[in-house]
């Protein structure tokens, strides 16, 4: 037998997946660490991970998953990777990390990306890079050039969190073309590089590693991570992409018009376009979708919600005891649509984009001692999140894309039968769930880069729907009546 290994560097875990290659079938997974991986905040604002602690959870995942099915090393063909967006890694000479990397949700670079989105020209961002340099990892480079200049003297390359990985795999330090376009460093006008961005923050073009194609060799495993992941020695690494393409990749979400959802740490909504669409005010972002070329162009809008599933996590362990979520979800389903008057804002994870890049910090609102319980603040935490996401969805479809079926993987909060529910009838759309996750996703997409499948639709067999839920006529009067009143509160809050 012939195995794919795809990676899931998140971070909350690192997930490893394992798919045979003949019936596209995933014959195990395990993820590390059992609990969450910590996230550091030295300062308010603050996000940042140790890109080792990274590399020792993929090593423990890989190790759990040999222990569940026996596998040899020369079995595995290629390895697909997918991470954690727009983080920032800086590496010395010699590939040593010089500090901790500044993760996703991290919020110090705001104000350095607005003032370069008015500085370099509105009007040049939109049209060159689809976005504000805003919260990114060029802004975030700047921080580190302006704040530890000491730091940023010493670095030879920047990478994100999947060319860490991938360094760390191959010993080759390189990048992908849509890596580039989600730290907002690329240009899509002139399709390389935007100068205009590297002279305005003082960067060294040397800094930014060579690009490497999407699907397609990347580097080879080197002796030393052979070793430490019972692996055979010159294994390819044949795909790397950032979690939400990468998301849209694992759903079959290829062709303008599809959309894909997820409800990990963060909630996003993905949809794919052939045509160049963004945002004035950058709450929605575009990027090279995985799938992207010349000839046949294709472009990811992405709304994000920071602080969903760890917003979730912070319920189970505060209100619940540390319970399992099915726990949750089941006392969430005993309460009524719109939680007895109980209001959610899932905005406490960071700055968020679609406010503007603004960040009111989380709130639960309306609670009666009399009348409320810790079930109703399940459920309102899930509705809550549910509403921020159809906030954004408004204005996704501003921007001409429209959502009458939405794809996600049956993982994470879709597993609330309350969550799942909410989606479909506060949005509108049909929600498909399959039977995938990011890590099986990068498997398949390592398959195509390694020639296993000689397509994008050989790549998705073994993929199976699990559940469809169309909107109910009652239920979505009950959740739109419930979403403006949540809605009213985030303009009082907000003035958005």
């Amino acid at each position: 037998m012939k195995y794919l290994l795809g990676y899931d560097i998140g971070s909350s875990s690192v997930k490893a997946a394992l798919l045979e290659i003949q019936s596209g079938n995933c014959v195990a997974s395990a993820f590390s660490p059992e609990s969450e991986m910590t996230i550091d905040s030295p300062a308010a604002g603050f996000a940042e991970q140790d890109p080792e602690i990274w590399w020792q959870e993929l090593i423990a995942a890989t190790k759990k998953l040999q222990k569940e099915f026996s596998y040899k090393a020369e079995e595995v063909a290629a390895i697909g990777i997918s991470y954690q967006m727009h983080g920032l890694v800086c590496l010395d000479k010699k590939g040593k990390v010089l500090r901790p990397a500044i993760i996703w949700c991290d919020s110090r670079a705001v104000d350095i990306g607005n003032n370069a989105y008015q500085k370099i020209g509105t009007a040049y961002c939109q049209q060159h890079l689809l976005n504000s340099p805003g919260n990114f990892t060029a802004s975030k480079l700047k921080w580190v050039k302006e704040s530890e200049p000491e730091v940023y003297k010493q670095i030879d390359s920047i990478a994100l969190p999947g060319d860490y990985i991938a360094f760390k795999l191959t010993g080759e330090k390189n990048t992908t073309t849509s890596g580039l376009s989600e730290g907002i460093f690329w240009d899509f006008a002139e399709e390389k590089i935007s100068k205009n961005l590297l002279d305005h923050y003082g960067f060294d073009p040397h800094l930014i590693p060579p690009t490497v194609p999407q699907f397609g060799m990347q580097g080879a495993i080197t002796k030393d991570a052979a070793a430490l992941l019972h692996l055979k020695e010159g294994t390819p690494v044949t795909y790397r992409a950032g979690d939400q393409p990468n998301n849209a990749f694992s759903l079959n979400v290829l062709q303008p018009g599809e959309i894909a959802a997820t409800a990990g740490t963060s909630g996003v909504v993905y949809g794919v376009t052939d045509s160049i669409h963004s945002d004035p005010a950058s709450r929605v972002n575009t990027f090279l979708h995985v799938t992207h070329s010349k000839k046949n162009p294709r472009y990811g809008i992405l709304l994000c919600i920071n602080g969903t599933g760890i917003l979730n996590s912070w319920v189970r362990k505060n209100f619940f005891g540390g319970a399992r979520y099915e726990e949750l979800n089941a006392e969430a389903a005993t309460v009524p649509i719109g939680s007895e008057g109980i209001l959610c804002y899932p905005f406490g994870n960071g700055a968020e984009r679609v406010l503007k890049n603004f960040d009111p910090g989380a709130a639960i609102e309306g609670i009666r001692f009399n009348s409320h319980s810790r079930a109703h603040v399940a459920r309102a935490v899930q509705e809550g999140i549910v509403f921020s996401l159809h906030y954004g969805i408004g204005i996704m479809k501003e921007l001409g894309l429209s959502l009458t079926t939405v794809r996600a993987g049956y993982a994470n909060m879709f597993l609330s039968k309350v969550f799942a529910e909410a989606f479909a009838n506060t949005t509108g759309a049909r929600l498909e769930l399959y039977n995938t996750d990011g890590a099986i996703g990068a498997a398949r997409a390592a398959g195509v880069g390694h020639g296993a499948y000689a397509n994008f639709r050989d790549g998705f067999a073994g993929m199976e729907k699990v559940q469809e839920i169309d909107p109910d006529l009652k239920k979505q009067q009950a959740y739109g009546e419930a979403y403006e009143k949540w809605r009213e509160g985030l303009r009082k809050k907000t003035g958005l």
